[in-house]
């Protein structure tokens, strides 16, 4: 064995290691992909008022506050587990009207805490807003957020 390692050695070892890595990368791709479809989010209840949900989410950039899931910002509570604390799993109907009534009464006017702004939403969607964080709340994070406190 040479003492040294050869120019078409490297060439080699470099397009062997590249080769295996990327192929590393598309395996665990397609396995990510098919947990995230099949496992983790509950595709049985995505009905188009959670999709409208989520446009409200989107167009009024609520996680430019809020994180969900552990994304976006950390200036307000994460809301992927806050049907949870509402007691959605106890009374359903109860969370709703809680989450609804929250966020028709923002801002509190609290001196020294930080305000969510006043949306004006509609009670439609309000409702969708709701139907999709209650069906956030149902994607298996395996544990996260960690605490319920959001």
């Amino acid at each position: 064995m040479a003492e040294y390692l050869t120019k078409s050695a490297a060439r080699n070892i470099f397009y062997g290691g590249s080769i295996f890595f990327l192929a590393v990368f598309v395996v665990l791709t397609i396995h990510t992909h098919f947990y995230m479809v099949t496992v983790a989010t509950d595709e049985s209840t995505l009905t188009e008022s959670v999709v409208r949900g989520k446009h409200v989410w989107e167009r009024h950039s609520c996680i430019n506050c809020h994180s969900l899931l552990g994304e976006g910002a950390y200036f307000a509570p994460e809301l992927g587990n806050v049907w949870v604390r509402y007691g959605g799993k106890q009374s359903p109907e109860g969370a709703r009207a809680g989450l609804k009534a929250w966020m028709r009464a923002q801002p509190t006017g609290v001196e020294g805490r930080r305000q969510m702004p006043q949306f004006n939403l509609s009670e439609q969607e309000l409702d969708d807003l709701v139907d999709f964080l209650e069906w956030t709340s149902r994607i298996n994070t395996l544990g996260w957020p960690p605490g319920i406190s959001g």
